[in-house]
């Protein structure tokens, strides 16, 4: 076949195509040990980090869905190419000259790029922004520059977010680019250009426009906002549509100036609009980022995951800006709903006021945006909140009303472990007993299962009141449960290797481990005199197993002694305690989780004494929480 690129060509790509710093445009992977990297899978989803890539090797694989292959491999998958062109796209990155076989007879060569779309389309507008930005700052641009001045954003900030300004003329952008060498075809898939009886036209005129990146930083689409009078689309913003390039429940605003920050604070913040991000990474707040014409999906918040490395081992930790208005409080219960596909916190910022970040940044300044999205409130109890202050609770009637239909939501939620801790902060808010509140929650359950069973065929029969329900015993979980690996690998460490552990463990004790096998062999470390009085570790190991009896215990004992500890080269004390103090930070955060709830519980006017007691542990406990994450993040040995 004419045409292929040469063999010779493609492995030399492959020797210089670094998979990992391809697949970090688009995961974010943090070190495995042996030689390893490890990530959330970007080709299914899940919770706890399945998919690994081995430099030294070239190789990725999901252990989740079997997904697996080489760098180019990588690139097809993900973006939907072939192979030619993934090789080309790499090429281009790697500074690889490709050469293609020579036709045989009477066969023409194949050019580099003909007959692949998705390379000439990022082409396409790559160069459409840049003669955007261009065009901002010609005399017909006066008013959209005002528009940004308004909004207290400068040249630097426009240069910085690429903003750029669509010409008046009905096909500027059209002939540019067609003098630049790109085909009608082209520019019409990519939603640049659009074609009407009297022949193209541009699709964006006389707007502010910003470009639409994807985490690689290739421009994909805009978004544009409207400012004359006499624009005959009346829409406030338009975005690109749905192109080949351009999938608009996948992709978000500024996810390429954010995606580094995103990772390395496990912080994303979700606000509404191209000036909102603007001004929040402008204030400080870099990790925000903004839908583009949609609302916040399941899609997005996949992506957000994966940045966020967002799994039942590291939590992440989403912060939604919504308007007070009722259009915010549904865009709030619409986040609520999909709140469960995060494993970690969620929550919402509103401003007292009603301003967004843009509006709070111009008339309070930088500091009352980063104060707005530091007095974040959990997401869960402001969607509560809203549905309960619906009904009069001084009634009660009002206080059944309130309670049923806010345990419609609480019943809803598919990980039932936060179903409790919602039950109770229901049972404040409205002032019941918390058994009363777990009761209804059942109810609510039962009267959502109910019409699915007659959805297969089986027969409703009459409404029957159910006898209380007892809660099932619970088996013991499995030790190899991504909720425990923190708990296992610290223990790896304790027990393989004791020398360097030493006094970094003085603090710890039963109540940091929440598997009962975990804590056991805890106290079989605390029985022996803790680490600091191991011996050779050979010996360590028998003197741990004899000091418990045959049985789960000694197994974990046995299989944590031989598993090898997650680290690439052998643990050293930053290692160790970036485990024991993360360890002790999870047992702050819970014993915070606990105050609060009895805080939400007591009374402060009935009970003024309890209530400060309280609230002054609670401050304490943050703080302690803080040290202990600053421990864990810098290595200290305290």
């Amino acid at each position: 076949m004419a045409g292929l690129i040469r063999d010779e060509d493609i492995a030399i790509v492959r020797e210089r195509a670094r998979i990992d710093e391809v697949v970090s445009d688009y995961v974010t992977l943090k070190n495995a040990g042996g030689g390893s990297m490890k990530g959330l899978c970007p080709f299914h989803d899940e919770k706890s980090p399945s998919f690994h890539v081995t430099p030294s090797r070239g190789f990725f694989h999901c252990f989740g869905c079997q997904a697996g292959g080489d760098v180019i491999k990588f690139l097809q998958e993900i973006d939907g190419l072939g192979f030619a062109e993934a090789v080309e796209r790499l090429a281009d990155r790697y500074g690889v000259q490709l050469r293609y076989q020579e036709a045989g007879p009477g066969e023409a060569a194949r050019p580099r790029r003909d007959g692949h779309l998705r390379p000439r389309l990022l082409e396409a507008h790559k160069a459409a922004a840049e003669f955007y930005v261009d065009a901002l700052g010609s005399q017909d641009a006066a008013t959209g520059r005002q528009f940004l001045s308004e909004r207290g954003f400068d040249g630097e900030a426009a240069a910085r977010f690429g903003v750029g300004f669509a010409p008046r003329d009905g096909d500027a952008l059209y002939r540019h680019l067609r003098q630049k060498g790109f085909t009608d075809q082209e520019l019409v898939v990519g939603g640049l250009v659009a074609q009407g009886q009297r022949g193209h036209y541009d699709r964006f005129r006389g707007r502010l426009l910003w470009p639409i990146r994807e985490t690689n930083g290739d421009v994909i689409g805009f978004g544009a906002r409207r400012l004359f009078d006499d624009d005959r689309i009346d829409a406030k913003y338009l975005n690109t549509s749905e192109t080949p390039i351009y999938k608009k429940s996948h992709v978000l605003y500024g996810i390429d100036l954010a995606r580094r920050d995103i990772a390395r604070a496990s912080q994303a913040v979700v606000v509404e609009g191209y000036t909102d991000v603007m001004a929040c990474h402008l204030s400080g707040v870099p990790t925000a980022v903004a839908t583009c014409g949609t609302a916040f999906g399941d899609d997005h918040g996949r992506v957000l995951r994966r940045l966020l490395q967002d799994h039942d081992e590291f939590r992440g930790e989403v912060i939604f800006t919504f308007d007070g208005d009722a259009a915010g409080q549904k865009a709030a219960l619409r986040a609520f709903e999909g709140d469960q596909n995060f494993a970690g916190q969620t929550y919402v910022a509103i401003e007292p006021d009603g301003l967004d970040p843009c509006d709070l940044r111009l008339q309070k300044g930088d500091a009352s945006v980063r104060e707005l999205v530091a007095r974040r409130v959990p997401l869960y109890r402001f969607v509560l909140g809203n549905v309960v202050g619906r009904y009069d609770l001084d009634r009660a009637d009002g206080r059944v009303d309130a309670l049923r239909e806010a345990a419609k939501l609480v019943s809803a939620i598919r990980d039932r472990s936060k179903v409790e801790a919602f039950a109770r902060e229901l049972a404040g808010m409205v002032g019941v007993e918390i058994e009363e509140a777990r009761s209804e929650v059942r109810r609510a359950a039962g009267r959502a299962a109910r019409p699915q069973q007659d959805r297969r065929g089986r027969p409703a029969g009459p409404a029957v009141e159910a006898a209380p329900e007892r809660p099932p015993s619970q088996p013991m979980p499995d030790l190899r449960d991504p909720r425990f690996s923190l708990e296992r690998e610290t223990l790896k460490l304790v027990v393989q290797h004791p020398d360097v552990v030493g006094a970094a463990t003085r603090d710890v004790d039963g109540d940091d481990f929440t598997h009962p096998v975990y804590r056991a062999v805890w106290e079989a470390v605390a029985a022996c005199g803790g680490p600091t009085a191991a011996p050779a570790t050979e010996v360590w190991v028998s003197k741990l197993r004899d000091n418990v009896e045959d049985g789960p215990v000694a197994h974990a004992i046995g299989a944590l002694a031989v598993e090898p500890v997650l680290s690439a080269k052998d643990p050293d004390r930053g290692y160790v305690n970036a485990h024991v103090f993360r360890l002790q930070e999870l047992t702050a955060m819970r014993r915070i989780a606990d105050l609060k709830s009895r805080l939400q519980r007591t009374n402060p006017v009935e009970h003024p004494t309890d209530y400060n007691r309280m609230f002054g542990e609670l401050v304490a406990l943050e703080q302690h929480r803080r040290t202990l994450r600053e421990k864990a993040i810098g290595g200290d040995a305290g």
